[in-house]
């Protein structure tokens, strides 16, 4: 089983999802494949310091990528959508 440093691999920082920070305070993340919802949720409270009242995870399948006559595949990913108490914030993502 992961650590919670190992838990939360990167913010995933796209238009869509700083769209929906910015309207309805939700936060995405790469997490580690084995993740569960409530080690997502200890994760993020206790690296961040916030409350979090939802989290919502989902499977991404790997991109088939073609380079010249080559054709690969990028790896399958993890994604976890987490929603924070009203008034809560994580600075450290979204700051330039």
């Amino acid at each position: 089983m992961p650590t919670l440093h190992e838990i939360i691999v990167r913010p995933v920082v796209t238009e869509k999802s700083s769209a929906a920070f910015q309207s309805r305070g939700e936060y995405t993340f790469q997490v580690h494949p084995d993740a569960t919802k409530s080690l997502v949720r200890q994760a993020v409270e206790s690296l961040f310091g916030v409350h979090v009242t939802g989290v919502w995870t989902s499977n991404q399948r790997g991109k088939t990528r073609r380079v010249g006559k080559s054709v690969g595949r990028r790896n399958h990913w993890k994604k976890a959508i987490v929603t924070l108490r009203e008034g809560e914030t994580i600075e450290q993502i979204f700051e330039g």
